[in-house]
């Protein structure tokens, strides 16, 4: 029987506002997506996964949504996706949506109903409502990510509304039947379009405690700088989402997905993640899911892998999706190298991404080893980025428009970018790379194309090798096939010895160099190498 597509495919993470804008509005839209086409396919990747495309006020510019159904007027019209997924198609490429179900826009019709409708309306309790207490204060201790109480008070209703995210962003009530089904519906009416699957935002937080049970603190002794950096993580988050309960949910949900053939489902999560059903099965939740653990890394040692993996190793029927770098956090080579970081560094990282057991996620311009850009306070649109201004410069920096060309605005608009062009991404642009053999980019399509040709590295067990700092290795196998995958973590050379090496025959693609001699295979500052046992 074979497996489904998802399993061990490349998904390309477009966020579109970025990609490329058609119109000169200065903002990427599905008309862009479309003209990139070709671009994609190129990189030898089996679909796209896109930000949202619904209607939104874009408080947070996209992931507060206000019509499910809709496409976002910067970005085209319902025609627009339909042609792109069409095209797509054509190309053999799957389109997979981002779709965000714990949460709307405070101007979604839904909300709008909720709060006006009265305690009895008809969508009363879609939406999490609870008391003040009798000083006016917030319902329960519960905080936002985005800073401060995750509740905000409305005298329509004489209530607090909840809300994890921004004030704008009111928690939809997956507890009350008629929301729970209008979210599921969602999924049916893209479904039938012919959208190729989901991934699902912050998937871990479908779900609130009823009895609205206060978060216990983080331990003072336990507290590290992630805690410290923002409010809301100096508490467990295990009653305002999290529940252990949220796994029946990702079930019904999945389900909800089967119910069309040949489809995909996975989720993002954030926090708790074994708690709230980050890594079930594929029979028992979601088809997979991946989690901020190698998202969050900021320093380039084994355990930034091995530790994840170690994880992975308890949930052996779970298959991972894999993700170094996304719309939300620093891009890899920066959190990694710095601002002087090597260019072999950022080939080895995505070397490294792509050997690693799971469906793969490339976030846009990773693939061209972009740093992160660095933008001033005025220049920022992310309401993180302001409200942790200086400490914190919030998402925008990953977010900058895609260097296109050499040419003004770098390809990307003939208008004014929503985002300024990265001063850092000078010399880096497709059209730069594409013409230079020894290139990010060429490197990245020769990975994947070997990703592709080799079952062990697309379907393949993982089995990490015993190493010492700073040298990660490990045996991908599948049906014969076994590749040896090493990796140099250093800016010095360095000698992997093993004596797997002895029977080996060193892979033609590689970054930096590699000498095998004997059981040894010496490597080259941020190398990465492959060797296939024979």
């Amino acid at each position: 029987m074979a497996e489904p597509w998802w399993k061990g495919a490349i998904l390309y993470h477009v966020y579109v506002r970025s990609f490329f804008d058609s119109n000169g509005d200065g903002h990427g839209d599905l008309p862009g997506v479309m003209a990139k086409l070709d671009y994609i396919q190129s990189l030898g990747v089996d679909g796209l996964w896109l930000s949202p495309i619904h209607p939104s006020p874009n408080r947070d510019w996209g992931y507060d949504i206000s019509d499910f159904e809709g496409i976002q007027v910067d970005y085209g019209t319902a025609k627009d996706f339909q042609t792109l997924l069409d095209a797509a198609h054509d190309r053999g490429l799957k389109v997979v949506l981002d779709e965000v179900l714990s949460h709307t826009s405070d101007v979604h019709p839904w909300f709008v109903e909720s709060l006006t409708g009265g305690k009895d309306g008809p969508k009363a309790n879609w939406y999490v409502w609870a008391d003040p207490q009798e000083d006016g204060t917030a319902p329960n201790n519960w905080l936002s990510v985005f800073g401060g109480p995750a509740w905000a008070y409305q005298p329509a209703r004489r209530q607090h509304y909840h809300h994890k995210f921004l004030r704008q962003q009111p928690k939809l009530n997956w507890r009350d039947s008629g929301a729970r089904e209008a979210a599921l519906s969602v999924l049916d009416f893209w479904l039938a379009k012919g959208v190729d699957g989901f991934r699902l935002d912050v998937a871990g937080t479908f779900l609130h405690d009823a009895a609205l049970t206060p978060n216990p603190p983080v331990p003072m002794d336990e507290r590290r700088s992630l805690n410290w950096s923002h409010a809301g993580n100096l508490q467990l988050h295990w009653y305002d989402s999290n529940l252990e309960e949220n796994v029946e949910t990702l079930d019904v949900i999945r389900r909800r997905v089967d119910a069309f053939a040949d489809r995909f489902v996975f989720g993002e999560f954030s926090e708790e993640e074994a708690r709230c059903g980050a890594y079930l099965s594929p029979a028992e939740g979601l088809h997979s899911g991946y989690t901020f653990v190698m998202l969050l890394a900021r320093r380039l040692r084994a355990s930034f892998v091995t530790t994840h993996f170690e994880t992975l190793a308890d949930y052996p029927d779970h298959w991972p999706t894999i993700s170094f770098s996304n719309h939300d956090v620093p891009r890899t080579v920066s959190r990694f190298g710095g601002e002087d970081a090597s260019p072999e560094l950022a080939k080895m990282l995505f070397a490294l991404l792509v050997s690693l057991k799971g469906t793969t996620l490339i976030y846009q311009g990773e693939e061209l080893g972009l740093p992160q850009a660095k933008l001033t306070r005025d220049q920022l649109r992310d309401p993180v980025g302001d409200l942790y201004w200086p400490y914190d410069g919030g998402r925008d920096g990953c977010r900058t428009p895609m260097p296109w060309t050499t040419g003004p605005q770098m390809g990307f608009t003939e208008g004014e970018p929503w985002l300024p062009l990265a001063a850092e991404h000078q010399g880096l642009s497709v059209e730069e790379q594409g013409e230079d053999p020894d290139s990010a980019l060429t490197f990245s399509r020769e990975m994947i194309a070997l990703r592709k040709a080799t079952p062990a590295l697309t379907l393949g067990d993982i089995e990490f090798v015993g190493t010492s700092e700073p040298i990660v290795a490990f045996v991908r196998h599948h049906e014969g096939d076994e590749v040896v995958c090493v990796f140099n973590f250093s800016d010095a050379p360095q000698v992997f010895a093993h004596p797997s090496l002895e029977r080996v025959e060193l892979l033609p693609l590689r970054t930096g160099e590699a000498d095998l001699r004997g059981g040894s295979v010496g490597l080259s500052p941020y190398a990465a190498c492959f060797l296939r046992l024979t």
